[in-house]
């Protein structure tokens, strides 16, 4: 089978602790904020029309906010995954942003992260391969129960997003810093035998219909993964 799924990947909201300048990593009870409650109200319809076989979560609790209304409206249950649980960044964390750019090893975060390891905490390389792993196994669950042309849903954080578009972009941990994942934002991935495709980066668009694979024509390769020549010719109706 050549054409796997395509995963959906969702920062959660807006929390209190990004609207504070804060770093939350592992802090329990970092909620969302007003903005971001109205940001996950609003992903029920964004994503209206995408058919989901299933949600999969970091374990943290504005995680376990921002797919809430989804799951309920789905009737879905979220699997929690601590692998895509934010960033231990140890004595980092609950620290103000503009008190950590002094840090020597915030340098290093911003130029050379795959060497960075936050002191009492998690290296930027290890979160990138336990996040990698719980994607790429989640996606070969649901492409086995649900079938090639699989859609399903995972709600993470900012730097596990980005770690994860830079490996299915075929980037280097280093250059991770160039890619923006907001609050509430979509990414989307889709994965086959030869390699991923990276469909959408940091959308905000209302409707997401358009990232639902098509199942090919008739003169059409059945689950080829190659990648178009000349640049792909669009889905009808210009969508």
């Amino acid at each position: 089978m050549a054409v796997v799924g395509t995963v959906i990947l969702l920062r959660h909201g807006r929390s209190s602790a990004n609207g504070s300048g804060v770093l939350a990593g592992h802090t329990p009870g970092i909620e969302l904020d007003d903005t971001g409650r109205s940001q996950v109200e609003a992903l029920v319809g964004r994503l209206e029309g995408v058919p989901l076989a299933g949600l999969v979560s970091s374990p943290l609790l504005r995680c376990e906010q921002t797919v809430a209304p989804l799951a309920a409206a789905r009737a879905l249950t979220p699997v929690p995954e601590p692998r895509l649980a934010e960033v231990d960044y140890g004595e980092w964390t609950g620290r103000e942003l503009k008190d950590l750019v002094k840090e020597p090893m915030w340098r290093v975060v911003q130029a050379h992260p795959s060497a960075a390891v936050f002191p009492g905490g998690e290296g930027l390389a290890a979160v990138q391969a336990r996040a990698v792993a719980a994607v790429r196994e989640h996606d070969a669950r649901f492409t086995e129960q649900e079938g090639e042309h699989v859609v399903w849903l995972l709600c993470s954080h900012g730097d596990v997003i980005k770690a994860v578009l830079a490996d299915a972009l075929g980037q280097h941990l280093d250059s991770f810093q160039r890619i923006v994942v907001d609050p509430a934002s979509v990414s989307v991935v889709r994965y086959t035998e030869t390699r991923p495709f990276v469909l959408r980066t940091n959308d905000h668009s209302a409707d997401l219909t358009g990232i639902v694979p098509e199942k090919p024509r008739a003169d059409e390769q059945q689950g080829s993964s190659d990648a178009a020549i000349g640049g792909s010719t669009g889905r009808e109706g210009g969508t």
